[in-house]
């Protein structure tokens, strides 16, 4: 079975082509600037070889186009034709309260999820037009939703639940969500298949830290707390937005600044984070080189605040879960950093967490990091959430 993976975010499409039978990727890239001038497709050759094709793409229907062009294509192509794409399976944002698992995307699917557009205006309507591309160029081909929401949907309400009117959640549905889900739920998964144990009775604190990044407390398999909220906007300190911060402090800066409620989100989500504190970058690659020089304070700073969070957040996970067995480190930043998993575990030694700093030398492969004695493991495991989009399509055709 043949299951092409799409990730349309509102000016890129992300593709991934699965031969399921054997869990390999035949075929990959990603489309940038649609809509703007000098877009591309960037694509993954068989043989490794990166190529990059130039063509006006106005819009996303245009782009699903030129990806499915370019899988069939004698010189680039993966498949002889697109009726070997057995299934599409779509990363949807937000599901709101509607999905707390991957569904066939039908009529009355979707319309549940464009009634969550709100909680995801720049999102929400971008994984749609994914989903309509496909619809207009292969009618005939099932459609599956994979929800960055849906593995937080198990939490309890008293975790979910902001204390502010009752009413307000009843009325907009204010609470807290969650994202990064799909992350979430393989790496918690795969990190027992890895150390051979069952996730039964196992708690589990997994990080997923990029250039936005999110911490899940999971136990038995469950998310039982995020740091992300109501959007993606709460929680650590990200490459541009601020994280948690006191709402006080937001009404405080719109009045002094006399910024409107588009403008104090801007603020947060583009212009905070480690880019309002380092000033220079919102990479951390160009942070950890500025620190690494020992000469720029603000960098210095920047970091101090950026792993503290992390720490911060294992800490209160830990208490939440009531204790801690396994901890998961993933997303760009979690899975290539070393001084960001050896910051953020630094002063957990009093809950049993011990790393390794040799084995915590590793990059972007599955690996133990913590030393033999520690009463957690600490573990780098890459996350795949095109793996486990496809799995979820595969499994839902094969109930179908």
């Amino acid at each position: 079975m043949k299951v092409l993976v799409l990730n349309c975010g509102s000016s890129s499409i992300k593709y991934k082509l699965f031969d399921m039978d054997h869990k390999e990727v035949i075929a990959q890239g990603g489309i940038e600037k649609i809509g703007l001038q000098g877009s591309f497709l960037k694509l993954t050759l068989p043989n490794g070889e990166k190529k990059v094709l130039e063509k006006d793409i106005p819009e996303h229907t245009v782009g699903v186009e030129f990806i499915l062009d370019a899988l069939t294509s004698p010189e680039y192509g993966a498949i002889k034709s697109l009726n070997e794409i057995n299934a599409v399976g779509h990363r949807m944002v937000h599901g709101g309260e509607k999905f707390s698992e991957s569904v066939l995307l039908t009529q009355e699917v979707l319309d549940a999820f464009t009634a969550c557009n709100d909680l995801a205006p720049l999102h929400n309507p971008a994984n749609l037009k994914g989903v309509n591309a496909i619809s207009a160029i292969l009618p005939n081909v099932p459609q599956i939703g994979v929800f960055d929401t849906a593995f937080h949907q198990t939490m309890p309400d008293y975790a979910y639940l902001y204390a502010i009117p009752y009413e307000l959640y009843k009325k907009y549905g204010v609470r807290r969500y969650g994202f990064h889900g799909t992350s979430h739920r393989y790496v918690s998964q795969r990190v027992c298949e890895y150390l051979g144990v069952n996730p039964e009775g196992k708690k589990i604190i997994t990080c997923h830290i990029g250039n936005g990044g999110s911490i899940t407390a999971v136990k038995d398999g469950k998310s039982m707390d995020t740091s992300m909220g109501l959007t993606p906007l709460e929680g650590l300190m990200m490459g541009t937005r601020s994280g948690d911060i006191d709402a006080g402090a937001v009404t405080f800066i719109m009045e002094k600044e006399n910024l409107t409620a588009a403008g104090v989100s801007d603020l947060l989500n583009k212009k905070s984070g480690v880019m309002g504190i380092f000033g220079v970058s919102s990479d951390m690659r160009e942070l950890e080189s500025a620190v690494a020089a020992g000469t720029n304070d603000m960098a210095i700073l920047t970091e101090k605040m950026y792993f503290y969070r992390i720490k911060k957040y294992i800490g209160a996970y830990a208490a939440a879960l009531g204790g801690v067995d396994i901890i998961v480190f993933t997303g760009g930043v979690g899975e290539n950093q070393a001084s960001c998993r050896s910051g953020a575990c630094e002063g957990l030694e009093f809950m049993g967490v011990k790393l390794d700093l040799e084995k915590n030398k590793v990059r972007g492969e599955e690996a133990v990091i913590s030393a033999e004695d520690s009463k957690v493991k600490v573990v780098v495991i890459p996350t795949d959430e095109e793996l486990m989009i496809a799995s979820d399509t595969m499994d839902i055709l094969n109930k179908k």
